[in-house]
């Protein structure tokens, strides 16, 4: 369970992603319904840091509070991409990941874990002018060049900034269910969901006049889940060519239909497995699956389990359990 979360600081600190998971884990929202969190920010060089813009932060923890911790964060600071680090430190973190805890980097933060070993073979994200160096210092790792974040086997890497946020939400989501994460998203007016493999950027940025985008195609799509439309048929209703609709549904989604429908799909079966009693033959219909069985194919792809077990670890105290 995500209870216990340390934040590890170096000198340099970059105060936006700190901040990230500082929002995320380390407000009380207990009042809202939502969990709270044993929240503690650990420096790793001293107990008083100069940051990124220019002031100082005190953390009065010591790394011993890091062996107690279900969730260890590493945000970004200067120079992390080519100075030593404390070896205490990097087994901090080892020790984390071997008995069982979440390590997440933000940005830079993610070359504290590859000097820790925690890349090699693993799957990682980081921010996209960085990946060369990450691939070239760390060859045993699999870098993804592109993608806001990545989860693998409890070590969680995210690219810049606002990517942070999308793997916290993750990380919450994964362990405390979509209704949390949603209610920490509304707090901070962020999207409740990326999908991490979605693309950092838009290469070829383009006039967002109301007639050149997607957006009245991913409305109608939100509300007609249950349709398999066809890339033609969207870009009509874009009044574009299906060339140009495609262009643009992936600049401006960063993915493709396809995976965007599935992935509405998937959160709408999360949200009714944990807030409703309908059977899951009945969540596959409305979720727009059709079926029980190509949902529980999708929803394991996409979460890691099955459509029941999500619902055993995710379902509302509120409702009956039969």
């Amino acid at each position: 369970m995500l209870q216990n979360v340390a934040v590890v600081l170096f000198d340099g600190v970059h105060p936006f992603e700190l901040g990230v998971v500082c929002e995320v884990f380390g407000l009380d929202r207990t009042g809202e319904g939502l969990p709270g969190y044993d929240f503690a920010v650990v420096s790793a060089e001293g107990p008083r840091l100069r940051t990124h813009a220019g002031f100082d932060v005190v953390a009065s923890e010591d790394l011993d509070r890091l062996d107690e911790a279900d969730l260890v964060a590493v945000p970004s600071a200067d120079a992390l991409l080519v100075r030593e680090f404390p070896p205490d430190v990097l087994r901090a973190l080892q020790r984390a990941v071997e008995r069982g805890a979440t390590v997440l980097s933000v940005c830079s933060g993610v070359f504290v874990l590859g000097a820790a070993g925690l890349l090699d073979g693993r799957r990682c994200a980081g921010h996209w002018r960085h990946t060369d160096e990450l691939a070239a210092r760390f060859p045993a790792a699999r870098v993804e060049p592109d993608v806001l974040y990545v989860d693998d086997t409890g070590v969680v890497t995210s690219a810049g900034t606002a990517a942070g946020i999308d793997a916290c939400l993750h990380l919450v989501r994964k362990e405390q269910g979509t209704a949390v994460a949603n209610g920490i998203a509304r707090r901070m007016v962020v999207p409740p969901h990326r999908d991490g493999g979605q693309a950092q950027y838009v290469a070829r940025p383009l006039p967002r006049a109301t007639s050149d985008t997607v957006t009245g195609v991913l409305s109608w799509m939100e509300r007609h889940l249950d349709r398999d439309a066809t890339v033609e048929e969207l870009a009509a209703r874009a009044h574009m060519s299906p060339r140009t609709f495609a262009r643009r549904f992936q600049q401006e989604t960063g993915t493709t239909p396809y995976r965007w429908l599935l992935g509405q799909r998937v959160l709408l079966a999360r949200e009714l497995l944990e807030g409703t009693d309908a059977t899951v033959d009945s969540v596959a219909v409305r979720a727009g699956f059709g079926n029980a069985a190509t949902m529980r194919h999708h929803f394991s792809r996409w979460t890691g389990t099955t459509p029941q077990a999500y619902r055993r670890t995710f379902r509302s105290p509120d409702l009956p359990s039969g």
